[in-house]
């Protein structure tokens, strides 16, 4: 059997690296659990790879979920020149139903992996080399780590039910709003809430 050995850089942090290994059989969605476990995201975030050409250019997608269009619902109508159009031309498929080796067609493929698109992260994945191993286990794996994502990217994709790290940084916007002692009413009391507004 056959595995795959991936580099897999992201461009807001210098030297971000990881190296990580999966079975050329084994599906999308085990590469998405391989990423967010071994970057250090909190995997719970809407998440998608692109294969591209060598120029990044995106040419299939795979998403976490079917994202197809439910034929019962009624959608509004784009055209194809409206930059606020939805609909995408790429053929889609779903993470859980996609083989990686149904997808690898060139021998150093590239793939984006989009994670949070509302406070995207883009991950560049390059296949280095395709092996051959008689030993299936420990596969997927990662193999290689050099630096760590920052820690405002952190809170971004913090879980909403850890308020610890929202409350430092409001803290800390209250300190520079206000000063060390923050704010009274008598700050206040010079205002006449009908003259000064």
């Amino acid at each position: 059997m056959y595995y795959y050995k991936f580099k897999v850089y992201y461009d807001e942090v210098e030297d971000f690296v990881r190296d990580i290994e999966i079975l050329a059989n084994d599906n999308f969605e085990s590469l998405h659990k391989l990423l967010y476990e071994c970057i250090g995201l909190k995997g719970n975030e809407f998440a998608a790879f692109s294969i591209c050409d060598p120029k990044w250019n995106k040419q299939k997608e795979i998403t976490l979920m079917d994202t197809s269009d439910d034929e019962e619902m009624e959608e509004p109508e784009y055209d194809d020149g409206d930059s606020f159009s939805t609909k995408t031309h790429l053929p889609n498929f779903v993470m859980r139903d996609s083989l990686l080796k149904n997808f690898i067609t060139d021998p150093h493929q590239h793939i984006l992996y989009e994670y949070d698109f509302m406070n995207p992260k883009i991950f560049y994945l390059e296949l280095q080399k395709t092996l051959q191993t008689d030993d299936a286990s420990g596969f997927p794996r990662c193999t290689y780590k050099c630096m760590e994502l920052p820690k405002e990217v952190m809170i971004n994709t913090a879980n909403l039910e850890d308020p610890e790290l929202e409350n430092e940084d409001l803290e800390e916007e209250d300190d520079d709003l206000f000063g060390e002692e923050g704010f009274n009413d008598e700050d206040f009391g010079d205002l006449n809430e009908y003259s000064d507004f």
